[in-house]
């Protein structure tokens, strides 16, 4: 009768030996996993605020709706509109076109004083000026102007490869214009990381 309180004992303080262990588990899982959130929060792994933040900096979208308030409110500057509208999606990198295109304002920017140049492997003289569209907000003609001298020199290098029997049709004019865009948002995606120019457009074309 005697032994069994002595059984008892060491069973008691293993047990609490096994609540102790246990409870120190969780503290180290709870705080690791604390540690974890913060971390991934404050890095940007988690949440997508980060991600947020530079995308409310790039160009934005504007529809054609908000274009015409700011018209009837005498607002907008040389590109015929004030900032704002949607942001522009897949990093600002997408150019709406067709049916899109519809949905949002053009916003014009001419560049002054036109362009001169030869023609590809020929005697004639090409003289242009032009118009350049975008349906993004001014910040891609503050890029424009920003990067005035590079942009000049994509256009004079591709009036300087344009083969003389393509300025002499609508068809080959369009396929120009093509390649004026290509050029164009090509300086501006290396100098900004972002294009944003949808057209060009000729507001004055003279074969010499």
């Amino acid at each position: 009768m005697s032994d069994k309180p002595e059984d008892a004992a060491p069973k008691k303080k293993g047990g609490k030996k096994k609540i102790m262990v246990m409870a120190l588990a969780l503290v180290v899982l709870v705080g690791g996993g604390v540690g974890a959130g913060v971390y991934a929060a404050s890095s940007g792994l988690v949440g997508g605020g980060h991600a947020a933040a530079v995308e409310d900096h790039g160009p934005k979208l504007v529809p054609k709706s908000e274009q015409k308030r700011a018209a009837e409110a005498g607002e907008g500057g040389e590109g015929g509109h004030g900032g704002g509208g949607e942001s522009a999606g897949s990093g600002g990198k997408h150019v709406p076109s067709g049916g899109d295109g519809d949905k949002y304002a053009s916003n014009y920017y001419t560049m002054d004083p036109q362009f001169t140049s030869n023609l590809q492997d020929s005697v004639h003289v090409i003289q242009v000026g032009i118009a350049i569209s975008t349906p993004y907000d001014d910040t891609v003609i503050e890029n424009l102007k920003t990067n005035d001298i590079a942009v000049r020199s994509a256009v004079l290098l591709t009036l300087g490869d344009t083969p003389e029997e393509q300025v002499f049709t609508s068809a080959g004019k369009q396929q120009l214009q093509g390649r004026l865009v290509k050029s164009i948002n090509g300086i501006l995606q290396q100098k900004e990381g972002f294009g944003g120019v949808s057209n060009v457009y000729f507001t004055n074309f003279v074969v010499q």
